[in-house]
């Protein structure tokens, strides 16, 4: 994978902010022609640098779901096991490696708090998993 460069990285975070931007739009914005715009993120695409493309629903608008960030301990060299049955629980939107006294963050999202309360028994229930926390997201002031 080679590496950003700077235009590369502008043009990602204004896919960041709208996915569904016109290559037209973004050459304007980035002040590149559109030639380059659809070469550039070709070769972002060809490259596994960008992945895919999603909907990000504003969260207000869904004022039941429940969102939380769970902080998770492994027991010693189960990580890859266990992140492998974590990825298969469609109620994780993220999953994420750390260092410190948690190995993993995974960031849920269920429409209500009995879907919660089910989640979090099948997460601890993951042979593995010696510890976790977990933390209620009340709103997002920065996204």
């Amino acid at each position: 994978m080679a590496a950003l460069d700077d235009l590369d990285r502008r043009l990602l975070s204004a896919l960041r902010e709208n996915g569904r931007e016109s290559v037209a739009s973004l050459a304007r914005t980035l002040d590149v022609s559109r030639a380059t715009v659809n070469s550039r993120l070709e070769r972002l695409v060809a490259s596994g640098t960008v992945v895919g493309f999603s909907v990000r629903v504003r969260d207000e608008l869904d004022p039941q779901a429940i969102r939380a960030i769970s902080l998770i301990e492994v027991e010693g060299r189960a990580t890859d096991k266990v992140i492998r049955q974590l990825k298969g629980l469609p109620q994780i939107r993220a999953l994420h490696t750390t260092n410190g006294a948690w190995d993993l963050v995974a960031e849920l999202s269920t429409e209500n708090l009995t879907d919660f309360d089910h989640v979090l028994g099948r997460i601890r229930s993951i042979e593995g998993i010696v510890n976790s926390e977990t933390s209620l997201l009340l709103s997002s002031v920065l996204r």
